[in-house]
């Protein structure tokens, strides 16, 4: 027995009105994550204006207001709202100053990196044959040394400097990219449309920029994006470690290091800066996942 034509049609209407899958995916790539967003505005915005928004100068010591608690603690002043360290250097002004240091270093340090890596790519993907064997050995390489090695080995010979740090970073990081855009440039070969550029003469320099390049770029930027957050992290265990930012340059790393063994009894030295380096590489790599989820031609709708 068939169900009456109510029952049909509300079951038509419900199935008509359902969304599409596709459509449901697409409006939740779409959404913009907004808590992640904002703590990186936030972080860039207080880094570019650090002069104007840091309550004090990071470098002035008083030993009178060594280790001031926040201004919450019944002992803590409005004059230093996140208390001070061992110096009596205001914690708020050098967290402030050492977003720039830390921004910075992840920001260049990525982008250097992206541009040697995705070179080294597009090339070995391109090329194939010993050209790709002899650029994919030395990715391996690369890629098996540790890094905090290398900006150890950099800071006994040269000295520990911000330069040394990006460069120390960067000489390992952009063995990722290179294995990553090497491997979407052998899918891409195989495809009609630069099969059919490759017949009809095209150079391998307009092949590689007109054609691969673009049809990298998502995953470029997906992996760009996620790796300032790993960056960030090296650059603080490499400050915290003294091979890093020298001190007195407010970083991340070296606040924490210079607060390590005072953690009992001022905890605040440590804690904040900290705090900064989890919001910071938790705010990248979530926006990361999002333009992964947002970029992958899988997930949207065409």
């Amino acid at each position: 027995m068939s169900p009456p034509p109510e029952i049909q049609a509300g079951v038509v209407a419900d199935v008509l009105s359902a969304p599409a899958p596709d459509s449901r995916v697409r409006r939740r790539g779409l959404s913009l994550p907004i808590v992640p967003l904002a703590i990186v505005v936030t972080f860039v915005v207080v880094a570019a204006l650090a002069p104007l928004i840091s309550p004090g100068d990071p470098y002035e010591q008083s030993l009178r207001s060594r280790f001031t608690p926040p201004v919450w603690d019944e002992r803590g002043t409005w004059k230093h709202v996140l208390g001070t360290d061992r110096l009596g250097r205001d914690l708020l002004s050098r967290i402030v100053w050492g977003s720039r240091v830390s921004l910075a270093a992840g920001v260049l340090t990525v982008l250097l990196a992206t541009v040697v890596g995705a070179a080294i790519g597009l090339v070995a993907g391109y090329y194939g044959g010993r050209v790709d064997a002899a650029l994919m050995r030395m990715t391996d390489a690369t890629m098996s040394f540790p890094v905090v090695l290398l900006a150890l080995i950099l800071a006994v010979t040269v000295g520990p400097s911000f330069v040394n740090v990006v460069v120390a970073i960067a000489v390992i990081l952009w063995a990722r990219y290179a294995r990553v855009v090497r491997g979407q440039v052998l899918s891409l070969m195989t495809l009609d449309f630069i099969v059919q550029a490759r017949l009809a003469g095209a150079s391998a320099w307009r092949i590689i920029t007109r054609h691969l390049l673009p049809n990298t770029l998502n995953t470029v930027v997906v992996l760009l994006t996620l790796q300032i957050g790993y960056v960030i992290i090296v650059e603080a265990s490499l400050s915290f470690l003294g091979a890093g930012i020298p001190p007195p340059m407010p970083a991340w790393g070296t606040m924490i290091a210079e607060g390590r063994e005072f953690v009992t009894s001022a905890w605040w030295v440590s804690f904040f800066p900290g705090l900064a380096i989890l919001l910071v590489v938790l705010a990248f790599n979530l926006l990361g996942d999002w333009l992964r989820d947002t970029l992958d031609p899988k997930l949207r709708q065409l």
